[in-house]
């Protein structure tokens, strides 16, 4: 699932929503744009569903086992600049996330921890 020094990570809980999403609506993507409330958390879309352009960056494709195909893991290069330092973990908590992220239904919302690159 995780890669020596990628830069994204998920957590087995991730993994795990990321398989049921997957098998629900087929090949997934995030994008984490950055700003304030659901924007900075990372939102989870059909593949191809969210355009990215020259003001995304490819952060990662994560590999997660039970998904036949990698996981493209976008933000914007705002962001980033943010974010260039850390580590990203995506992780899975309960609440009510984005309505536009595909996990909103299931009561439970993705977000990034993060720790510094390196460490």
């Amino acid at each position: 699932m995780d890669q020596p020094g990628a830069r994204v990570e998920l957590t087995p809980v991730a993994a795990e929503l990321l398989r049921g999403l997957r098998e629900a609506h087929g090949p997934l993507m995030f994008h984490q744009s950055g700003g304030c409330c659901d924007g900075s958390a990372p939102m989870c879309y059909p593949a191809g569903e969210f355009r990215t352009g020259a003001s995304d960056v490819l952060l990662a494709s994560l590999e997660v086992e039970g998904v036949a195909e990698p996981i493209a893991f976008w933000m914007s290069k705002a962001q980033f600049e943010v974010w260039s330092h850390t580590r990203l973990i995506v992780d899975v908590v309960p609440g009510r996330g984005s309505g536009f992220s595909l996990e909103a239904p299931e009561g439970v919302r993705f977000l990034i921890r993060s720790r510094l690159v390196g460490c």
